[in-house]
């Protein structure tokens, strides 16, 4: 029997995807009798045909799936046949739910894209199939349903085939398989003979050509790859590394690399189980322990010494943004890469693309759904394959550090070659050595708060009152910036991750060369503002939120710009059209109405002394 099958079925709104595989459940004989007897009354509240059993709703499980006859959720269905096992995933069609399809494709060896014979390929059937693209998904079959609907029709298939192909040609997706069939009927779907409805077509019915889709050939004569998974400490006398075999064959006596420390050893022993075992191969799931010590941790890659992966942390990468909020350029993520989560930034947006068309276009943030090839910035450097050469090691998930929700998959393409070329050069004279000249110990004091809270007036008292101690300081006020450094950017969401991120890195430096640096601007975003103080060691930044209530703000205001943006004419401002989210843990909170300015500026100062 071939190894167990994992597809997808995918395609627009309504196009039968349910519906087949609730037939594929009926016809394998996967369904007991209660609940075939079960879905005949549904089928009287729920269904679509009838008093035909509406096979859809072995599938659609959700409430809300079956009054609205969508598919919401990604429904995964086991079944089997004497030749082969299968795990399918019905996925939503309707573009809302793209993000969940991308979730069902991740995970597949093959798909069946459906096309509803009467409506053609449409626009979410082009986006679904370059997510499979995007997903390394090769092995597709083109199902063009409801041919019953169109009287078999053998032009309207043709047609239908023709405009797919030529689509799935662009996209690489290699030989695609078209089948005419219908999911209410049967007909070509798990017959051992195609329908008599089409003498025309002499190909595998659906069922057959998912038994004889070959298997994914193993990698067992490629190089050694393994991300650790865990660190196996029983007893003192034992340490082993535990992981799934990405790529490649594991014996005792192999010479190994761990990266990205480079650290080098020879495998012991390999265990599956417990039991010792003289090889394994690409897929298994295995103990290594080395014949020496060596520091290793989850995430780290063992590789075959002689051929290591690449480790960089700039990437060229393919995105699906699965979030509401958009993905915002410069703004702060979690990448999770197998088993290592680091933080990550977005650096720029190289294009967006348009599913139907595959036109590159330029875009400054992506909304839900949208596909773009973007730049990767990562915190560390991180061991990686092209995801087109090994899933495992190329693809990787984005992750509000926020909130956690995960609002983004992609797939590494490339490091990018100045990530070869830059390289940390060591300097002569040191943060230390600039800081002990001037003898004061460099920092960050931020201040952030909504505008005219009165962050500037206690930037410029701050440092005032600091040159007065012989302190050395800078103000990077936010208005004055944008006069230069940042004259070039707006006021979206985007534009103030990027106004935000600039200037944290201007403060780093300013540290650097042992300043204390006075940082005045709105800043508005929690997630830019973790970026800023992660730039820092932990006793060098200092938060402080002026925490001036609106109303105040909004009285303080001389230039009039509450009342503008109140009255439409100013776009994206703080407060009014645009949120401000408050520090949860700042180190200092001033600005309460009853507090006055000297008595801010106190609290402030001998804050700053208390951590000297």
């Amino acid at each position: 029997m071939n190894h167990r099958l994992r597809f997808i079925t995918c395609g627009s709104v309504d196009d039968g995807k349910s519906s087949l595989i609730g037939r594929l459940l009926y016809d394998t004989k996967q369904i007991f009798d209660d609940q075939y007897q079960a879905i005949q009354k549904d089928s009287e509240r729920f269904g679509t045909q009838g008093a035909v059993p509406d096979l859809a709703l072995l599938v659609d499980g959700l409430q809300a799936e079956r009054e609205q006859g969508i598919t919401i959720d990604v429904a995964y269905r086991f079944f089997s046949t004497p030749q082969r096992a299968f795990i399918v995933a019905d996925t939503p069609g309707h573009e809302q739910y793209t993000r969940n399809m991308a979730t069902g494709a991740s995970t597949a060896d093959a798909a069946v894209v459906l096309v509803d014979a009467r409506k053609g390929v449409l626009t979410q059937t082009r986006r679904h199939s370059r997510i499979l693209a995007l997903m390394g998904v090769k092995q597709v079959v083109l199902a063009v349903n409801k041919m019953d609907m169109v009287d078999w029709h053998q032009a309207t298939f043709d047609t239908i085939c023709a405009d797919y192909m030529a689509f799935a040609s662009e996209l690489g997706l290699g030989t695609v398989q078209t089948i005419p069939m219908s999911a209410l009927t049967g007909d070509n779907i798990s017959s051992t003979h195609t329908s008599p409805h089409t003498p025309w077509y002499s190909g595998p019915t659906l069922l057959q050509w998912l038994e004889a889709v070959p298997n994914a050939q193993p990698t067992a004569h490629a190089p050694l790859r393994m991300a650790v998974q865990m660190v196996l400490r029983p007893n003192a006398d034992f340490r082993g590394y535990a992981g799934r075999i990405a790529q490649g064959t594991v014996r005792a006596g192999d010479p190994i690399v761990v990266l990205p420390s480079s650290a080098r050893s020879t495998v012991k022993q390999v265990f599956i189980g417990e039991q010792a075992v003289a090889q394994a191969h690409t897929g298994d799931s295995v103990c290594i322990t080395l014949a020496d010590e060596r520091d290793i941790s989850r995430g780290d890659v063992i590789c075959a010494a002689q051929t290591p992966l690449e480790v960089a942390e700039q990437f060229h990468a393919q995105v699906v943004w699965m979030h509401d909020s958009p993905l915002v350029p410069g703004r702060p993520y979690m990448l999770k890469l197998h088993h290592l989560t680091v933080q990550a930034t977005v650096s720029s947006i190289r294009h967006q693309i348009d599913p139907n068309t595959g036109a590159h276009l330029a875009a400054r943030e992506l909304a839900l759904n949208d596909i773009a090839a973007v730049h990767l910035a990562l915190s560390k450097p991180l061991p990686f394959a092209p995801y087109a050469d090994n899933r495992d090691l190329g693809g990787f998930i984005l992750i509000d550090r926020v909130t956690n929700a995960t609002v983004g998959a992609g797939t590494l393409d490339f490091a990018l070659r100045r990530d070869h070329n830059l390289h940390w050069q060591a300097l002569a004279v040191n943060k230390t050595a600039r800081a002990a000249l001037m003898h004061q110990k460099p920092r960050c004091v931020w201040f952030t708060g909504l505008s005219g809270s009165g962050k500037s007036t206690l930037a410029s008292l701050l440092e005032k009152r600091l040159h007065a101690q012989g302190q050395h300081t800078y103000v990077l006020d936010g208005d004055n910036v944008r006069h230069g450094l940042n004259r070039d950017l707006g006021f979206t969401e985007a534009d103030r991750a990027e106004n935000v991120r600039r200037v944290a890195e201007v403060a780093r430096l300013m540290v650097d060369a042992g300043l204390v640096v006075i940082v005045a601007f709105i800043s508005p975003f929690r997630a830019e503002r973790d970026f800023a103080r992660g730039l820092f060691a932990p006793d060098e930044f200092m938060e402080v939120f002026v925490d001036t209530p609106l109303a105040e703000c909004e009285k303080r205001d001389v230039k009039g710009l509450y009342a503008l943006a109140r009255a439409g004419k100013i776009p994206n401002f703080t407060g009014i059209s645009s949120p401000y989210e408050a520090p949860t843990a700042p180190e200092l909170r001033v600005g309460d109405a009853a507090e006055t300015t000297d008595a801010a500026l106190e609290r402030v100062f001998q804050k700053i002394i208390s951590l000297t």
